[in-house]
């Protein structure tokens, strides 16, 4: 785990919290920290990667996983690697993910690929190929505008 926390993070529900533990683990090497109740069931987790993490929970009424509505994502997370990104997306293959989009160069200097976790959530592994300007990105895509805060 970090020693600088990470403003925010986003939490995906899972209906088995164990088993999302064990394949992040396996699959895109996520660190774990967990909490279980008496029985030992994990009922919430923290997967770092890095100095980010998602937290991870069961359903809520309001909050389902992609399995629970039909399939539909109402998120992507998008993890940025430093390694090989073609290794990357080898691991999550044979770990079982589902690869929706090879790893393919991005206009925006990423390469990156697309995979579907066990229970259907959507992630995006990425890693920095090439570091571009708002001016290169732009003329990569005619018409597209850049607009990035300063600081």
């Amino acid at each position: 785990m970090s020693e600088i926390l990470p403003t925010f993070a986003s939490r995906i529900a899972y209906k088995d919290l164990r088993a999302a533990v064990e394949w992040l683990q396996k699959a895109f090497g996520f660190k774990p920290a967990f909490a279980t109740d008496k029985d030992g069931n994990i009922v919430y987790a923290e997967m770092w990667y890095g100095n980010g993490y998602v937290t991870l929970g069961g359903e809520w009424e309001n909050v389902k996983t992609p399995g629970s509505i039909g399939g539909a994502n109402t998120q992507t997370v998008h993890v940025t690697l430093e390694e090989d990104v073609d290794d990357h997306c080898q691991r999550a293959r044979t770990a079982g993910a589902a690869i929706v989009e090879e790893p393919e160069d991005k206009f925006h200097g990423e390469r990156n690929y697309r995979a579907l976790d066990p229970e259907g959530h959507m992630w995006i592994i990425g890693q920095t190929v090439r570091t571009m300007t708002n001016e290169e990105i732009e003329a990569a895509m005619p018409g597209m505008k850049i607009w990035r805060s300063e600081g």
